[in-house]
């Protein structure tokens, strides 16, 4: 080892990724007394999709110190509405659930990713224990002892644990050889935020097509954010349309249920496709949101799973630097990668199912998908469970891990 490596501190925590995940992880962990440091590009502050974050996960906007602040943004979900429009002849019946059945004020709130990102890049900014690089890791070298870091620019960190917040994509998580795998959909979804003339009443609505869900999601004000999968050729159609017209077609996808509708952002599509890690951590590396899992905008699963990630990692990190342990060694990587395998697996699985029975023609398929939804509509017992599971999963770590 050169003089000039003997120099380099070794940090407690390297977070790899700046997006909602990799910034909140960076956050507590300097929060909870750990040195951190977090590489990442200038952070995007000008994503005009949303998302809506469910009751754990605001929880865990509170604990950063953010949530104040963020809340006057956000739109409150108290109801999510469910509606078969599929026009095949076994349909399942509307369901609509309501958060004061399970004693909650709301679901969760939606809210534009641009305000999320830069109320968490401001809180990034302030925290001590926290060091930003805001550049692009670009070579990594695994050690016994360390993970280094070398960016871009030819800067070099080192740190006893590295978390992964890199994407899909993951350079890091190739570097400590975890494999992956991947699927995709022939769907694509189509992403904008509207403006309409009547209120949505805080009302979540997801219509059920056979090309996959059309769902509109509140926002501030007379507003909501819309996504719809379509094939890639409805998706091509949608995309080539003028703004008058694209609003006139949603607005018959969604059957006027608020009027008339007005396009207020640019159009994104998004080829859906899924992906899992076969392990979430090996060799001093934790993974966290899109570099562990990925998977269709069904259900507003994708960040809420993902900040769960980050609660696990915080709870196995705290745990053993508490007991004079590596929080980079063998035992915390066992221990995170047990605590997170139900949760993720078991939600992977769901999604995916829940996606392929909205497009498969089959009887016996479309029975079930009818009798499960008639069935949450009728048992109340059941219909909180599903709630609560929704918001604030608990089950999921006492539920054997499906068949992978």
């Amino acid at each position: 080892m050169s003089k000039t490596e003997q120099n380099i501190p070794v940090h407690d925590v390297a977070v790899i990724g700046g997006g909602p995940s990799g910034l909140t992880a960076a956050i507590l962990l300097a929060q909870a007394g750990l040195s951190t440091l977090i590489v990442t590009p200038p952070v995007n502050v000008t994503d005009g999709r949303t998302t809506a974050l469910w009751h754990d996960s605001i929880n865990m906007m509170e604990k950063a110190g953010i949530w104040e602040n963020l809340k006057p943004k956000t739109s409150e979900i108290s109801r999510l509405r469910m509606i078969d429009d599929t026009g095949r002849l076994i349909r399942a019946p509307e369901v609509t659930f309501e958060s004061a059945e399970i004693d909650l004020e709301a679901f969760g709130y939606n809210i534009l990713n641009k305000d999320l990102n830069a109320a968490l890049d401001e809180k990034a900014r302030e925290t001590e224990n926290l060091i930003i690089v805001h550049d692009l890791a670009d070579q990594y070298d695994l050690t016994e002892s360390h993970i280094q870091v070398t960016t871009e620019a030819g800067e070099t960190y080192r740190a006893k644990l590295a978390v992964a917040a890199d994407g899909r994509n993951s350079k890091l998580r190739d570097k400590a050889e975890i494999k992956i795998d991947r699927w995709s959909y022939s769907q694509v979804a189509v992403v904008l935020n509207l403006s309409h003339d009547r209120p949505h009443n805080h009302v979540s609505t997801e219509f059920h097509k056979k090309t996959g869900p059309c769902a509109l999601v509140p926002l501030t004000g007379r507003n909501s954010s819309i996504v719809c999968v379509e094939t890639p050729e409805g998706a091509l159609r949608l995309g080539e349309m003028g703004d008058e017209q694209l609003a006139a077609e949603l607005e018959r996808r969604v059957h006027s249920i608020y009027g008339k509708l007005k396009v207020t952002t640019k159009r994104q599509m998004f080829p859906l496709a899924g992906m899992m890690a076969k392990t979430f951590a090996a060799n001093r590396v934790m993974l966290i949101g899109e570099t562990a899992h990925v998977f269709p905008p069904i259900g507003a699963q994708g960040l809420n799973l993902s900040l769960r990630d980050v609660a696990s990692l915080l709870e196995v990190v705290s745990l053993a630097e508490s007991r004079g342990e590596d929080i980079g060694g063998a035992t915390a990587m066992t221990a995170y990668d047990k605590k997170r395998q139900p949760d993720i697996v078991t939600r992977t699985n769901a999604v995916h199912a829940l996606n392929r029975s909205l497009l498969s023609e089959l009887l016996p398929v479309q029975l079930a998908r009818s009798a499960g939804l008639q069935f949450a509509s009728k048992v109340s017992p059941f219909r909180k469970l599903l709630m609560k599971e929704g918001v604030s999963p608990r089950l999921s770590g006492m539920i054997p891990v499906p068949f992978r």
